[in-house]
């Protein structure tokens, strides 16, 4: 059984302020780096961290707002204003889901439970993570730094696939720990931004498939898989951190 966690309210103002602020944010995160992939010419950004980060502090009104203005701006000034229309309700349906569901509380008390829950989702996620960068991101990759991105790459790496293997591995083992050693729910906090970021990869597939490019949509899939994947490991120890410190913040919405 779920319930809402309790929750206290915040004057308007000061949640227009922190929409205003996040909205700036994940805007710039969109932008300020940009990977190349030759093999399916896409782009991959961190824009997802900073949306899942919003979300998961200050709720899915936030999240929501934050996340689709911030990222539609982004694509303007990128110069992907064909994408604005769709990143707006996509990215706004993200930041809601993640929101909304990161602030579920269970009723249920079983600690072997969610500790073996969090194992799982850990080892998801880093099979997950390891299988898309073997697959999309080993080799040659091009890294673009800045606002605006500038024509010619800023970086090229050669990425070796031991390093999605002992990275898939790390988180594997970081997210199950995390779970047995300090908070057995955390799975759940995962599972949330797993749920958020798959309508983000459905939306953009569903746009680019019957919008844009058709069959060719396929492509994209595993670049916003990756970028999902990336956002959440980000973010979550980001979102943990601020909980620890400042833990009033997971009481207001």
């Amino acid at each position: 059984m779920i319930n809402m966690s309790s929750e206290k309210s915040i004057p308007n103002t000061l949640r227009v302020s922190v929409a205003a602020v996040f909205t700036a944010l994940v805007c710039a995160s969109t932008m300020v780096l940009s990977i190349y992939l030759p093999a399916t010419r896409g782009y991959f950004n961190i824009g997802e961290t900073m949306i899942y980060i919003t979300a998961l502090i200050f709720g899915p009104y936030v999240g929501a707002f934050a996340g689709g203005v911030g990222s539609m701006l982004a694509d303007i000034f990128l110069g992907y204003g064909h994408y604005a229309p769709a990143t707006l309700v996509i990215k706004a349906c993200e930041g809601a889901i993640v929101g909304f569901l990161g602030r579920r509380v269970f009723a249920s008390k079983n600690a072997v439970y969610w500790k073996t829950f969090t194992t799982v989702v850990g080892i998801i996620v880093g099979a997950i993570l390891c299988l898309v960068g073997l697959t999309y991101y080993t080799g040659e990759t091009e890294l673009y730094l800045g606002i605006p991105p500038p024509e010619n790459p800023s970086i090229v790496l050669n990425v070796s696939p031991v390093f999605w293997y002992g990275l898939g591995l790390a988180v594997a083992v970081l997210i199950a720990l995390t779970g047995f050693l300090f908070e057995p729910e955390f799975g759940w906090t995962v599972v949330s931004i797993l749920i958020g970021g798959s309508e983000m990869v459905l939306g953009y597939f569903l746009y680019e498939y019957f919008v844009l490019v058709g069959p060719g949509a396929i492509a994209e899939v595993p670049i916003n898989i990756g970028q999902m994947t990336v956002g959440l490991v980000v973010a979550v120890p980001v979102v943990k951190m601020v909980w620890r410190y400042l833990p009033d913040l997971r009481r207001i919405a």
